[in-house]
């Protein structure tokens, strides 16, 4: 259908040489290690490692290498990659309700069981560049309240939509005789409409962070009926746990970092239910706050249905958020632009040429009746 770009393979392994070449950059500079990217980029690596839907930082650092820094290519490499490894089976459900939090922050309580945990943060920074490449001054982790790396081990630290859902002032986490099937693989099914919770909340953890960001801030002015207060944020290590068949019980496979956020939503209730907190929730891999809070905003404004609320603004419509937020997709379709289309732009071009020459002729039998 298209026309052969000029030169074939030949230019194409070129453009491949070129593209090595502007990535390593200067050669009498140290190239960057896989280590030093997972190390130091732990951010961006959580981000890979969500959007990507696989946990596992070396390869992320990689992804984000080869991709020279690209967020989307580097996702793409690591779905790409996830599609070739074996299927043993699922993981049980994590646990996060023991989650000891290396950070935990509640917006809606000042004195929290366990105390407020700051962990490593960006919040309180000056927004300036330092002298150095550390990202800030060099605090003792361990001086002040608040400031050490994890909570301590035989510290309680109850979440607070458990605090909440003590006294019936949040909805449930889980209604018995709700929605109990087993949620759809969004890695190896498509979204099929209206889609279940579960299932919205496998395409939001999959979601482009900014796309969310975007969507939840839109919620913020407006564009929703959300009114949200972040109940909880914490960031630490779940133990992931696999129940193979022959052995009839869980076996630990190891812990991953994650960040959760639980977030407290305007109260809804009538005649039959007292007025109760509604919730919004995000969890992502890593060091993922800002995904976490957008995708929790979001979750909360996909259930508007849910709660007799008018859909009336986009992050509230399931369908358009889903078909939208996956930024391997969309990539894929914005970027495919840049391929030949050269039948379909002549035929187009043919297309107006006639309708041009249609016009000037209807125009000269106008002008001479």
């Amino acid at each position: 259908m298209y026309v052969a770009v000029k030169g074939g393979e030949r230019a194409i392994a070129n453009a491949h040489a070129l593209l090595a070449k502007q990535g390593r950059g200067d050669v009498g500079l140290a190239r960057i290690e896989r280590a030093a990217v997972a190390g130091q980029l732990g951010v961006l690596v959580s981000r890979v490692m969500t959007e990507g839907s696989l946990y596992d930082p070396e390869l992320a650092a990689r992804a984000i290498l080869q991709a020279q820094g690209d967020v989307l290519e580097a996702v793409t490499l690591v779905r790409s990659y996830r599609t070739t490894l074996p299927r043993f089976g699922y993981t049980l459900p994590v646990n996060t309700a023991g989650l000891p939090p290396q950070r935990r922050v509640s917006a809606a309580f000042k004195d929290l069981p366990g105390g407020q945990q700051l962990g490593a943060t960006f919040d309180y920074t000056h927004r300036l560049f330092t002298d150095r490449d550390t990202g800030g001054p060099r605090i003792d982790p361990g001086a002040g309240p608040g400031a050490g790396p994890a909570a301590s081990p035989g510290l309680e630290t109850p979440r607070v939509a458990d605090l909440l859902g003590a006294g019936a002032l949040i909805e449930p986490d889980h209604v018995p005789g709700a929605d109990d099937s087993e949620p759809a693989d969004l890695t190896r099914e498509p979204p099929v409409f209206p889609m279940s919770r579960a299932g919205r909340l496998q395409a939001l953890a999959r979601a482009d962070e900014g796309f969310l960001l975007a969507l939840g801030y839109s919620t913020q002015r407006g564009f929703g009926s959300t009114h949200p207060f972040a109940g909880e944020i914490r960031v630490g290590e779940v133990e992931v746990e696999f129940e193979a068949p022959e052995l009839g019980f869980a076996v630990p496979l190891g812990r991953v970092e994650v960040t959760e956020c639980q977030m407290i939503n305007q109260f809804q209730g009538d005649t039959d239910t007292p007025a109760r907190f509604t919730r919004g929730y995000g969890l992502a891999f890593g060091r993922g706050e800002r995904k976490a809070m957008s995708m929790s905003l979001v979750d909360r404004s996909l259930r508007a249905g849910e709660f007799g609320e008018r859909v009336v603004a986009p992050a509230q419509d399931e369908e358009f958020v889903i078909s939208h937020s996956d930024n391997v997709q969309a990539t894929g379709f914005v970027e495919h632009l840049k391929l030949p289309h050269y039948v379909d732009f002549q035929a187009e071009l043919g297309l107006v040429r006639r309708l041009q020459a249609e016009f000037r002729e209807r125009t000269l039998t106008e002008a001479s009746a």
